[in-house]
């Protein structure tokens, strides 16, 4: 079988299992099969495939099937031009997320706290772009640690991050220039509302603590402002409905200079405040 006669049918496949851009998830995955780039399939149409790729790529295909995420599928996740393994055990980086890393990219500073690191995208992306901060990056789950230390030894900054296994901040001391946390905002009803592709193959614990989604920026913000230093900065993302909640419980934490940022689509994204 030709790769053009293979992402025929493969697209055919998905287009029947209700995927929503079967050509461009077909191209990737074969393109990721063959080791090639996927602007390079084009120059293959008429190349025939061993049927030990064929077999891998079907696998892949019924996978994406069952709604599994394509970078899921793949491993890993393109985020600020650099490349991060992803797993079961840590959320999907989104791009909507790169706001965060544009805000902190702008400001001075040393050192940084992420509270709930994940995959590490974020903190390993703000210290490959600054070779002289260090950084704390915390998670409560020790798979996803597991997940950022290898991401941040691809990346060559492991001497400058430290992992800790910590609830919020139980286990930090000290303080910090920036204090920087993407957490599970959706609420109990957002939640029941999400796709197949993030209900069965994100962690729950990245996406949600139930009730209001707002739990976790109540835990960040009673202690947040005492772990920053003077003139320091946080930045969280939120949901696009949740400036003016988030913002209020900003305000009643003691925070000034507190503003609204938007990312590429133009929905509310991340917000910030400065200590005093």
């Amino acid at each position: 079988m030709t790769v053009q006669e293979l992402l025929t049918v493969s697209q055919a496949k998905l287009r029947e299992c209700g995927i929503s851009d079967p050509v461009r998830d077909a191209r990737l995955l074969l393109a990721d099969c063959l080791e090639l780039r996927t602007q390079n399939l084009n120059l293959l149409d008429d190349s025939c495939i061993s049927e030990i790729k064929i077999s891998k790529f079907w696998r892949m295909i019924n996978e994406r099937c069952k709604r599994k995420p394509v970078a899921k599928i793949l491993g890993y996740r393109s985020f600020w031009g650099r490349d991060f393994e992803i797993n079961e055990n840590v959320l999907d980086p989104r791009g909507d997320t790169e706001t965060l890393i544009e805000l902190i990219l702008d400001c001075n500073f040393d050192n940084m706290l992420e509270l709930g690191t994940g995959s590490g995208a974020i903190a390993i992306t703000v210290l490959a772009e600054r070779p002289e901060v260090t950084c704390v990056a915390t998670d409560i789950s020790q798979y996803a640690l597991n997940t950022a230390r290898t991401n941040s030894k691809r990346h060559g900054v492991e001497s400058r991050l430290k992992l800790l296994y910590s609830n919020w901040f139980d286990k930090i001391s000290g303080s910090f220039d920036i204090i920087v946390s993407n957490p599970p905002y959706i609420s109990s009803k957002e939640y029941a509302q999400l796709s197949a592709e993030v209900v069965k193959y994100d962690p729950k614990i990245s996406l949600t603590l139930g009730g209001d989604g707002l739990e976790a920026y109540r835990e960040i913000l009673s202690q947040a402002i005492e772990k920053l230093s003077k003139n320091g900065h946080i930045f969280l993302e939120i949901g696009y409905t949740q400036a003016n909640a988030v913002g209020h419980l900003f305000r009643e934490a003691g925070f000034q200079q507190i503003k609204v940022h938007k990312d590429l689509g133009s929905r509310d994204r991340v917000i910030s405040a400065k200590a005093s």
